[in-house]
């Protein structure tokens, strides 16, 4: 293992809702055929997207990432497999950066938030039981 990989880590995962949807190993290479796609993801960019109902017509790298991210969540919430995972590849291998989108539905709306400092890391709840007969703590 490189040690920028260490940095930078090889897993993005999407976490809706607070569990992990997806996780995208960005050690294994792409197909050239799915490479050149990315590309013409960027090309398409260069155009513009739209964020908020508002264009962005010379998106930087966190603007595309934001529209790459929405585009993934929609994707994962209409089963678009196909449109997902080319969303998730765009966001792993040109933001290797970032560890986490997470999407969080609050007030009715869908909130995604793109986390560069931390890997997702599982939550275990853990339930205590007290033993059968003790009514008291010692």
């Amino acid at each position: 293992m490189a040690s920028n990989e260490l940095e930078i880590g090889p897993m993005l995962t999407v976490v809706i809702n607070g569990e992990a949807v997806i996780e995208y190993d960005r050690r294994k290479p792409l197909d050239p055929r799915q490479q050149l796609f990315l590309d013409r993801m960027d090309l398409d960019m260069d155009n513009g997207v739209y964020l908020d109902g508002r264009l962005e017509s010379s998106p930087d790298f966190l603007a595309r990432a934001q529209f790459m991210a929405n585009s993934l969540i929609e994707a994962l919430s209409m089963q678009n497999d196909s449109t997902a995972a080319a969303t998730c590849a765009y966001l792993a291998l040109r933001i290797p950066e970032l560890k986490q989108v997470r999407a969080d539905k609050k007030d009715g709306q869908m909130h995604i938030d793109l986390i560069f400092d931390r890997p997702h890391v599982p939550v275990q709840t853990v339930q205590f039981v007290r033993p059968h007969g003790k009514d008291e703590l010692h």
